[in-house]
């Protein structure tokens, strides 16, 4: 079976995300995890934070406008009822002092190179 175009793209952003995050000192704590609304992208600590990240990625030349107009006010309020899902559901997570929703942009090549990279922390 063929894989889907979008997915292959979406697990490369997602990867460069984790690495860029790892990087930046964050632990990965979770990634891609499944409730009835969607997926959390990924799940990171920050020192005392608990980083929820929503990631989106876009082939460099294809629909116009960055990754990150693509985390839309519907999309926002899926992110917070799944961060509330994993909360409730990961009894032994990591202490954290707040929480936070962070957004995280990947452009790729046509050979899913990093062609650029934001991350907006506390976008929403």
């Amino acid at each position: 079976m063929e894989r889907n175009p979008r997915h292959a793209i979406g697990e490369t952003g997602e990867r460069l995300a984790a690495d860029h995050l790892t990087r930046l000192g964050y632990e990965i704590v979770e990634r891609n995890y499944r409730t009835r609304w969607g997926e959390l992208d990924i799940v990171a600590r920050d020192g005392g934070t608990l980083a929820f990240c929503e990631v989106k990625t876009r082939r460099a030349g294809g629909r116009a406008g960055g990754p990150l107009e693509a985390v839309s006010a519907d999309k926002q309020a899926r992110v917070r009822r799944m961060a509330s899902s994993w909360l409730a559901q990961r009894r032994g997570r990591p202490y954290a002092t707040e929480i936070r929703f962070d957004a995280i942009g990947i452009t790729v090549d046509a050979a899913g190179r990093l062609v650029a990279l934001e991350h907006l922390q506390g976008a929403f």
